[in-house]
C-alpha cells in the first residue's frame, strides 16, 4: 500500500476520479492545500464532502508559496512517509514536481513540467527542435502586441501563457479586436487561485481545421493510448462543446498527431507522468497547440477507459508511486464513447432543466450530469460554464458522438423569467 500527497486539485471530474483510483488500488493519501472552503463549496448538495476530503489527512498550507511549501513538506515527509505526489490541477504541476525532487520521490523534472506549463516555454523549446506548431511571437508587454501581430498576419489568437480551461483565449481579426484582447488579459492579473499571472501575451497563427488530443503515459519511454476528437464553439474564445474517443478520423492522421505529441513530449523531457497534448489537424499536416502534463480534463479519462478498459486516473497514481502502469488494452462491448457539454445561452438563475428525464433512460447513455436549480448562470466564456453533460457509448462503430449531441438538443434549460438577459 503507498501514501500519495495531494497537492491541491481541480475540483471537476478530476478531483473525483483521482481519489477513487488512489483507494480502488489499495493505497491512501494526505491532501494539502491553502483553502478548504474552494473545495467545500464545489460538494454538490446532498453527496456528503468532497472526496478529497475524506483523505488519511487534510492539511492547510501555503501551496502558493513553493519554497515555504517545500520546508512545510519536508518535515511532513519525516513523520507521514509519503510514497509519491501528484496534483490534477496545472497552477500546481511544477510544485509537485520539486516536491518530488526535494522528497527524493518519482515524478518528472521540474523544468520540464514547467515548460509544459508555460505556453511560452513550450512554443519556444518545440520551435528549436522543429515540432511543427503554429507562427507565434511571445511579447513581453502591450507595447509589442501591434507590431508582432502585424509580423504573423490576421487572424490570429490570442493567449495568456499560465492559464488553462481556455480562459481569455481569443481569435482577433484586426488591432481593434487585438487591443480588447490584451485589455482583458491586463485585467486578470491573478489566477483563480491567488497566483499573480506573468504579463507575457502569446501570439500565435489562427490554425484551421479540426482539434484532437493525444493521450499518453510515460515512464521510461511514452505510450499512447489514443487519440480524442472534440467539438469547438463560442468564438471569438474557444469552448470545447464535446469529445469522442476514439476520434472519428483515418488511421494514418490519427497516427500523425500521435507522432508529433510524441515529438513534443520528449522535446520537453516529460517522464513518469500522463499527458494529454493538443493538436489541430491543419490542411499542412498536425500543429501542435500545447501540451498538458496531467491526464486529461472533461472527462475525457473516462471515454479512454469505457472503450479501453485503461483506467488513466489509476495510471497517473502508477506513475507517481514509481510503479508500472497497467495499459493492456481490455475487450469493454464499447467501440467509441462521447460526451457533449450543455452551454448557457442566457444570463440568469437557473430553475431546471427540462428533457432530463427521457434522456436519462435511454439505453446508449453512460451518464448524465445536470447543474441543481438555483444556479447563477453566466455567459459561456471557457470550459468552466457548463450547465452539465451526456456521456453515451456507441457498441457498434463510431456513432457516440451523434448520439450525445442528439440528446444533448433533448435538454432544455429554463430560467426564472425575473433574472433573465441574453447572453
Amino acid at each position: 500500500m503507498g501514501h500519495l500527497l495531494v497537492i491541491e486539485s481541480w475540483v471537476g471530474s478530476m478531483s473525483r476520479l483521482l481519489p477513487r483510483a488512489i483507494r480502488e488500488e489499495g493505497h491512501e493519501f494526505t491532501f494539502v492545500t491553502r483553502d478548504l472552503h474552494h473545495y467545500l463549496r464545489s460538494a454538490p448538495a446532498g453527496e456528503g464532502p468532497h472526496p478529497l476530503l475524506t483523505a488519511r489527512n487534510v492539511i492547510t498550507a501555503d501551496t502558493n508559496d513553493t519554497a515555504a511549501l517545500l520546508e512545510r513538506l519536508e518535515g511532513l515527509h519525516a513523520v507521514l512517509g509519503f510514497d509519491g505526489v501528484v496534483s490534477s490541477c496545472d497552477y500546481y504541476l511544477p510544485a509537485v514536481a520539486h516536491t518530488a525532487r526535494r522528497l527524493g520521490l518519482p515524478g518528472p523534472a521540474p523544468e520540464a513540467v514547467e515548460a509544459a506549463c508555460r505556453k511560452d516555454l513550450t512554443r519556444r523549446a518545440l520551435a528549436e527542435a522543429g515540432v511543427p506548431g503554429p507562427r507565434f511571437a511571445i511579447c513581453e508587454g502591450i507595447g509589442e502586441v501591434a507590431a508582432a501581430a502585424r509580423e504573423i498576419g490576421y487572424p490570429l489568437v490570442v493567449k495568456p501563457v499560465d492559464l488553462c480551461a481556455g480562459m481569455l483565449v481569443r481569435a482577433v481579426y484586426d488591432e481593434h479586436e487585438l487591443e480588447l484582447a490584451c485589455q482583458a488579459l491586463a485585467e486578470f492579473p491573478v489566477n483563480a487561485r491567488g497566483q499573480e499571472r506573468a504579463p507575457v501575451i502569446l501570439l500565435e497563427e489562427l490554425l484551421v481545421g479540426p482539434e484532437v488530443s493525444v493521450e499518453t503515459v510515460s515512464f521510461g519511454a511514452t505510450h499512447v493510448i489514443g487519440v480524442t476528437d472534440k467539438s469547438i464553439a463560442g468564438a471569438p474564445a474557444f469552448i470545447e462543446t464535446g469529445h469522442m474517443f476514439p476520434a472519428g478520423i483515418e488511421e494514418a492522421l490519427a497516427a500523425a498527431a500521435a507522432e508529433v505529441a510524441l515529438r513534443a513530449v520528449k522535446t520537453l523531457g516529460l517522464d513518469q507522468v500522463v499527458c494529454h497534448t493538443e493538436i489541430k489537424l491543419t490542411p499542412d499536416g498536425p500543429r501542435l497547440v500545447e501540451v498538458n502534463p496531467r491526464p486529461a480534463g472533461n472527462r475525457i479519462t473516462e471515454l479512454v477507459r469505457h472503450v479501453t478498459g485503461v483506467d488513466l486516473a489509476t495510471a497517473c497514481v502508477d506513475v507517481a508511486l514509481g510503479r508500472t502502469p497497467d495499459l493492456a488494452r481490455r475487450t469493454t462491448g464499447v467501440r467509441s464513447a462521447a460526451i457533449a457539454f450543455l452551454l448557457p445561452d442566457t444570463v440568469g438563475t437557473l430553475a431546471g432543466i427540462e428533457g432530463a428525464g427521457d434522456v436519462g433512460t435511454r439505453p446508449e447513455v453512460l451518464e448524465l450530469s445536470l447543474a441543481e436549480p438555483g444556479r447563477t448562470v453566466r455567459a459561456a466564456t471557457s470550459n468552466n460554464e457548463y450547465l452539465g453533460h451526456v456521456m453515451t457509448a456507441d457498441t457498434e462503430g463510431g456513432g457516440a458522438r451523434d448520439a450525445a449531441e442528439r440528446l444533448l438538443a433533448d435538454l432544455r434549460p429554463c430560467y426564472e423569467s425575473s433574472a433573465v438577459v441574453p447572453a
